[in-house]
């Protein structure tokens, strides 16, 4: 009896997982809607293409090439805390390629191959676009435009770029290399396995300190030009000199009293943050300009700057 039992549960439950699992599907007619836009009812879509257009710079199509990119949960597992990824994360061609991209989704979720920063007059918002949603293959083409030049590829889900999916496209030379692209280029915020708790309200904090150091060099420095202005002769270059090195002395104190900011900030909310900063700005560039007035009349006898009333 038991054994029957756990003959039918195992047969229901294969049935209920074919049931939720999507067949693969290749997606090879799609309505074309113009602009190079073509999509169907089942999750297949294309953005952008283009086959015959030259981009400006190109006199003819240099080299005609086809690649073949696969998605899914599985090519993650290579590049620790990442979720999905693609099977390649560097691509390079020549100037003025005719490019055809054979996107295929292993996943049973929406997952995209997404080149941005193209000129906008040919290809709508800069970008080309292929999305499958399941299981499934979509194919597109464009025409890479001349230069060296170093493009973004990615999944536009959200959070899917972040999670790993994202490549970068060289055309000729290519550019400066993209940051955080999985075993290419170190990430900006590398991964913490210390097991040390997240705080939000300490990381908040130490935003806004940064913010404020920030501010207060900015404040300092922004009272230049009114010096300027104020003092046309041979007062000038001292002005100059006065004033910049206020603004190393307004970024050192905004490094040395950063951890003060922080106990500051603790606990409040982004606006009370970004509120109380601007109003800090404001009484710095006030009490900056009414010193240089001071430090003009000392140099060179002139009569003060009358400020308005506050």
């Amino acid at each position: 009896m038991v054994k029957t039992v756990s003959i039918a549960a195992l047969v229901c439950a294969l049935s209920v997982s074919n049931v939720f699992a999507k067949e693969f599907q290749e997606h090879k007619n799609m309505m074309d809607h113009g602009d190079g836009h073509l999509m169907d009812m089942d999750g297949g879509m294309v953005m952008g293409q283009n086959t015959d257009t030259l981009p400006g710079g190109c006199d003819k199509i240099a080299a005609t090439k086809e690649i073949t990119v696969r998605a899914g949960h599985k090519y993650s597992e290579k590049f620790p805390g990442t979720m999905w990824a693609f099977d390649q994360q560097e691509f390079q061609f020549e100037p003025c390629t005719k490019l055809t991209v054979h996107f295929i989704n292993e996943d049973e979720i929406r997952h995209q191959w997404m080149m941005h920063g193209l000129p906008k007059y040919l290809y709508p918002k800069g970008m080309f676009h292929l999305e499958v949603s399941g299981p499934g293959s979509v194919s597109g083409t464009l025409i890479l435009p001349p230069g060296d030049k170093t493009y973004l590829v990615h999944c536009d889900i959200a959070q899917h770029m972040e999670k790993g999916m994202k490549a970068q496209l060289k055309v000729g030379k290519g550019g400066e290399d993209l940051p955080s692209i999985p075993g290419v280029t170190a990430s900006i915020f590398p991964d913490d396995y210390s097991g040390k708790p997240f705080n939000a309200q300490e990381f908040a904090a130490q935003e806004a300190a940064g913010i404020a150091a920030s501010a207060a060099a900015a404040a300092a420095a922004s009272a230049a030009p009114a010096s300027r202005e104020a003092d046309n002769g041979a007062a000038a270059a001292a002005d100059d000199s006065f004033i910049s090195g206020v603004g190393v002395v307004g970024l050192a104190l905004g490094i040395l009293i950063g951890p003060l900011l922080a106990k500051r900030f603790k606990g409040m909310s982004a606006g009370e943050v970004v509120a109380t900063v601007f109003e800090w700005i404001s009484h710095a560039v006030g009490y900056g300009i009414e010193l240089i007035g001071k430090v003009i009349k000392l140099f060179t006898g002139k009569k003060a700057i009358p400020l308005p009333d506050k």
